[in-house]
């Protein structure tokens, strides 16, 4: 039997395997960095780097629950030289994306002008979507904004360049954002960020579970995957072909990921899960992704990718 084959291609960059860890999940530091590298994901996003170091919001902001998590991490990170000089320095096949943000939008440009004056070469992903700032908005909610920040960045930014986009309810947003999207050389879009603002409730203290924000804070895992499908599905319906999808959210098993990419993703990432079960979970998810993929008689992503059929009985 031919061996199946897992690769999937963003940009200029080829992923063996089409599990990553999602931005935020076990790559703040140079030793967690390594270690996803050295699992079996198929490839490495860095924590979302702003130009200075930050500490982030107040403990406790991580809470597992049953079906997932709530975060309020507000964007902890070593800063976005200690990334660069990271993946300088750093001798692997794997592609690292290299996420960046910024809790104003000046930074954000100051920050992609010091990726175009560098060395690195790879996927960025600009992060538009964080909803763990205190006091700031979303700006992937904001149709202006995103269509100025795409401006500006595209008058000087010439390497693969990405966007982390928070999720999107309504049929008419997702019009509006592709219309938008459609008109800059994107290499790709992540959909989808954490479902802010949810509220998690402990019923024997009474109170909430997380200190930042009055316990608001984003979503993850179980209760999020038919809104990460949805939000893959609607733009693989509406964006250009070119502009490939990563795929974000409710993830824990095989099945899940083949959904995700029968939607339209072509690789897909990995958050609550691996903050709870670990490292070993893309080993197990890639086999029991390949053993779906063997059963139905598929060999290749693109043998299933986009092919979701409407219900026509």
């Amino acid at each position: 039997m031919t061996a199946i084959d897992l690769s999937a291609t963003i940009g200029n960059e080829t992923f063996q395997h089409p599990l990553i860890n999602a931005a935020g999940v076990w790559d703040e530091t140079a030793t967690e960095m390594n270690a996803v590298l050295e699992s079996a994901a198929g490839g490495l996003t860095t924590k979302s780097a702003t130009l200075a170091p930050r500490a982030g919001n107040p403990q406790p902001r991580y809470f597992d629950t049953d079906l997932g998590s709530i975060n309020s991490m507000g964007l902890p990170n070593q800063g976005l030289a200690y990334y660069l000089d990271f993946i300088a320095n750093t001798d692997t096949d794997k592609p690292i994306d290299l996420s960046v943000t910024g809790t104003k939008m000046a930074d954000q440009i100051d920050a992609l002008k010091q990726i175009q004056a560098s060395d690195f070469a790879g996927l960025c992903e600009l992060n538009l979507s964080c909803p763990n700032v205190v006091g700031k908005p979303q700006i992937g909610y904001d149709l202006e904004a995103t269509k100025e920040i795409l401006d500006r960045v595209f008058a000087f930014y010439t390497k693969p360049l990405g966007v982390k986009l928070p999720p999107y309810l309504d049929l008419q947003q997702y019009d509006a954002m592709a219309e938008i999207l459609n008109q800059y050389p994107l290499t790709y879009i992540n959909a989808i960020n954490s479902v802010g603002n949810g509220l998690v409730v402990d019923p024997e203290a009474e109170r909430v579970v997380i200190k930042p924000k009055g316990g608001f804070g984003g979503i993850g895992g179980k209760y999020i995957k038919p809104v990460a499908l949805a939000n893959v599905r609607a733009f693989r319906q509406r964006l250009r072909p070119e502009i490939k999808i990563i795929g974000t959210g409710g993830v824990t098993t095989g099945t899940d990921v083949f959904e995700l990419i029968l939607c339209g993703a072509d690789i897909v990432e990995l958050g609550t899960v691996v903050m709870q079960e670990g490292l070993d979970a893309f080993a197990r998810i890639n086999q029991e992704l390949t053993d779906l993929m063997a059963a139905k008689g598929y060999q290749k992503l693109a043998d299933f990718r986009s092919h979701l059929q409407e219900y026509d009985a």
